[in-house]
């Protein structure tokens, strides 16, 4: 049979994946494809490396170019309009300005033959859409999504299982929000966030990226652990704390707690905002092949316990808050799925 399928293309600076869905949104396979980006060598061998990927994961599969009836590319903002990037901290500043939706559309009707209709998004958005489609199964729940790792993705999925992306594609940059931390007990000045802003993204508080400043913080508490007396290079310490955290190190348990506390109230902020049914936690921190099923539950306890008292009563009883299922392939599936999902709009 020549079941029409929708190709997903995950973007990043180092590496890009490549997934498929069929008409029914069902993943063609779960097994990960990812090849160089090649970001450097600029715009013409971005796109050369996107092409020979999906064509690459169409032979793997069994399939081909004409079953191909929609491309959706994930891919990091912020952006100057819709299909064109802006600076982004983890591209090249030569892919800045660069028109990609055009030169990504040409590309792909040259090698199907006809044009393709191109979905064109945030990759932390569209990983929501993919993780958000299996939270939800046959309710029509409204699903947040929070992505600790290097910095915080964010994204919010209607019932329509579409993305908010907002008038500017910046919808759900919730990474870069004020984190309430005076709840918690810590003052003095904000924690510095990559975005340049001065008061204290959540971001900063909760992912890889705050972790030396949250080390410098919390280590006042352990004056006798071993990494306060280390010179090892700041990288390597912080690295080290998830399995710390997980053998059972105070100081790096109490540094994942915190990080769950500020996660806990941001996530009741944005319930206040958005009132979803489903929160769905990832990144690293969830991640079944790095961390202990005992680390993923503390973690989920914590910010549990932290958002629910600032609820509204109907929500408390009746929120979910879970791990997301899809790691690594959340993006392109996504991707794939909102290139089915705005087909079947027009």
């Amino acid at each position: 049979m020549n079941r029409k399928i929708f190709i997903g293309t995950d973007s990043g600076a180092t590496t890009s994946k490549i997934a498929a869905v069929w008409e029914n949104g069902e993943a063609v396979t779960t097994r990960l494809l990812q090849r160089p980006t090649h970001a450097q060598d600029g715009r013409e061998a971005v796109i050369t490396a996107w092409m020979s990927a999906i064509s690459e994961f169409l032979a793997q599969n069994h399939l081909a170019w004409p079953q191909v009836q929609g491309v959706g590319l994930a891919i990091p903002g912020p952006y100057e309009r819709y299909g064109v990037l802006d600076k982004t901290a983890n591209l090249p500043m030569c892919l800045a300005g660069w028109d990609v939706h055009a030169d990504f559309s040409a590309a792909l009707a040259r090698q199907a033959g006809r044009p393709l209709p191109l979905a064109f998004g945030n990759d932390g958005n569209y990983g929501g859409v993919a993780e958000a489609r299996l939270a939800r199964g046959d309710t029509r729940a409204s699903v947040l999504m929070l992505m600790p790792g290097s910095g915080l993705g964010a994204a919010f999925v209607g019932a329509d299982g579409l993305c908010l992306d907002g008038d500017t594609l910046a919808g759900m940059e919730a990474g870069h929000m004020p984190a309430a931390v005076h709840l918690l007990g810590l003052s003095g000045k904000p924690f510095t966030c990559g975005c340049g802003r001065d008061w204290g993204c959540v971001e900063a508080y909760t992912t890889i990226s705050g972790l030396p400043q949250l080390l410098a913080e919390k280590i006042k508490n352990h004056p006798g652990h071993e990494l306060a007396q280390s010179a090892a290079p700041i990288k390597e310490k912080v690295l080290s704390l998830r399995t710390r955290a997980q053998q059972g190190d105070a100081l790096a348990l109490e540094i994942f707690d915190f990080q769950a506390r500020v996660m806990g109230l941001h996530v009741a902020n944005l319930v206040m905002a958005f009132d979803p049914g489903i929160v769905i936690i990832g990144g690293g921190l969830m991640d079944q092949e790095a961390t202990t099923p005992e680390f993923r539950g503390r973690y989920l306890r914590v910010i549990r316990e932290t958002a629910v008292p600032y609820l509204w009563k109907a929500q408390r009883g009746t929120i979910k808050i879970v791990p997301n299922v899809l790691g690594e392939l959340s993006q392109a599936i996504g991707a794939a799925l909102v290139a089915l999902y705005q087909t079947q709009r027009v």
